[in-house]
């Protein structure tokens, strides 16, 4: 006897939305056991996980903050993945449109005006752009595997971003420690509280990108060559550009995305710089159902994993790496009950196994 899976005839339509549900039940109640086997009330630390963030207004804030570069990159990678375009380095090309958008401010620090915003956003987004089209470029021409190359330069990006604070771009009147000068005036962004512009700019990309594959020829011809490249290509789509813009929109957001992040949250840059938004907002797109606006609800959602997991940290003295638990059993749970919809699992015996493999 053994487990088989057995493709299913039709997907469940209300199976495939109920499922990121389940498995979000599913990852609190994995939580609520590792708490318990640590030896803590894993009621009392799934509420201070969960709920207690969401009652006080600098959470709250907090929240949306984080919650604003994983929607921007997930959003991305929402539209890839539809695509069947796997780019997994949006990590990388984070990094690096924070790094060029925190260029202007090392060598131009005197530059105050209401143009130095818009450049430094303006490079953000190019230098992720740029770092994405180095795996898009490998895979059109040498047919390279995206996701072992930008998962790669992910490593590529963070080296070259502590060697530059470190070295030549470390502030000369900084006491010795690995930052930049201090970011100010217009190289900062607007800010509501501790909310800054970037929230905006995740809001406005997730519903461009909705219009874009609800409405438009666009996203139409990125679901025909996901679904089914060869009816893609028979009706005159081209694979290799869709790889391109993919990859190019990913890059751009996820650009986009540290450039907010620095001049938002950071005010400088300062290494070691791993937010690892773009690893986490892969989870954020299969969260949201590869829907833009799916991403948002995903984003804050993965959001709250991270203020809860600092706050466990503070009020319970749990490591501060439970929020990578917390994300990583949810990836796991969410892609079980994704194979489920399309899998049915049976039992098989030796001799309905030989007859099978006969037939």
């Amino acid at each position: 006897m053994r487990l088989v899976l057995e493709k299913r005839a039709e997907r469940s339509a209300s199976m495939a939305v109920l499922s990121p549900v389940i498995a979000l039940c599913l990852t609190v109640i994995a939580g609520g056991i590792i708490f318990a086997l640590r030896g803590l009330d894993p009621f009392e630390a799934l509420y201070i996980y969960f709920i207690e963030p969401l009652t006080q207004d600098w959470a709250r804030e907090q929240l949306i903050v984080k919650a604003a570069p994983l929607v921007l990159i997930g959003a991305g990678l929402a539209v890839s993945y539809a695509a069947n375009v796997w780019n997994i380095g949006a990590e990388g090309q984070f990094v690096t449109g924070a790094l060029l958008a925190g260029m202007i401010p090392v060598f131009f620090t005197g530059w105050q005006s209401p143009g130095v915003m818009v450049v430094m956003l303006a490079l953000g987004i190019i230098g992720g752009m740029a770092w994405a089209a180095i795996p898009a470029v490998l895979k059109i021409r040498f047919n390279a595997n995206e996701i072992l190359t930008s998962l790669m330069l992910v490593y590529v990006a963070q080296y070259i971003f502590d060697w530059l604070v470190r070295g030549p771009w470390r502030d000369p009147q900084g006491f010795n420690f690995p930052k930049t000068v201090n970011f100010d005036g217009w190289q900062l962004l607007p800010r509501w509280g501790e909310v800054h512009l970037g929230a905006l700019f995740a809001l406005i990309a997730a519903v461009a990108l909705f219009f874009m594959m609800s409405r438009m020829l666009k996203g139409f011809e990125i679901k025909v060559l996901g679904a089914a490249p060869r009816a893609g290509r028979f009706a005159g789509f081209s694979g290799s550009r869709a790889v391109i813009f993919c990859f190019l929109l990913t890059g751009a957001l996820a650009g986009l995305a540290g450039a907010c992040d620095v001049m938002g949250l950071s005010g400088q840059l300062q290494t070691p710089y791993a937010p690892n938004y773009g690893f986490v907002a892969i989870i954020v797109a299969f969260l949201g159902r590869l829907n833009p606006l799916g991403v948002i609800v995903a984003g804050l959602l993965l959001a709250l994993s991270f203020i809860g997991g600092e706050n466990v940290q503070v009020v319970l003295g749990v490591s501060d790496k439970i929020a990578k638990v917390f994300q990583g059993i949810l990836l796991f749970l969410l892609l079980a009950c994704d194979t489920l919809i399309l899998y049915r699992v049976r039992m098989e015996t030796s001799r309905q196994a030989a007859v099978r493999t006969a037939g």
